[in-house]
């Protein structure tokens, strides 16, 4: 729900700009940047959701091959990985924020905005994209959910 509100008051804040430098011939100083942060907000903080759905692009060529043994092999490892790649991205993004935060930085446009806030959305949307990983891995590991949302039956 954040994300679709973010996204929601990205579009509201776009048409707002347009209006302003369309009709009133006013220069606008924040809206570009606020669009921008909030859509990458919501890119980060709804990844999880699309985790959840299953609503990433999916090539499952290999896996309509494999067997179920192997598929669950390949969907343990693919997840595996891309764990650890988010772990380390979200292990990371802790310091960036920290930093940002404490030497309170800001933006280099008119608006002068704080940018730890904006930073935030990347350890938060990492956070729980690591979270929603460990509970796939866990449901393909448990037997509790299929890999590649494919039943064992399910073949080429």
């Amino acid at each position: 729900m954040v994300a679709v509100l973010l996204i929601l008051l990205s579009i509201v804040i776009v048409c707002q700009m347009i209006f302003q430098r369309t009709v009133l011939q006013q220069s606008t100083i924040w809206q570009t940047e606020f669009v921008i942060f909030t859509l990458i907000a919501a890119t980060f903080i709804g990844a999880p959701y699309v985790l959840l759905t299953r609503g990433h692009v999916n090539v499952d060529l290999l896996p309509l091959m494999a067997g179920h043994r192997t598929r669950v092999a390949m969907a343990l490892v693919a997840s595996g990985l891309a764990l650890v790649f988010c772990a380390i991205l979200f292990w990371s993004s802790i310091f960036w924020w920290h930093e940002a935060y404490v030497t309170n930085r800001l933006t280099s446009s008119m608006w002068r905005a704080r940018v730890w806030i904006p930073y935030l959305s990347l350890p938060v949307g990492m956070g729980l994209l690591c979270l929603q990983y460990i509970a796939d891995i866990w449901a393909i590991a448990t037997g509790r959910d299929m890999p590649f949302g494919l039943k064992p039956e399910d073949r080429l």
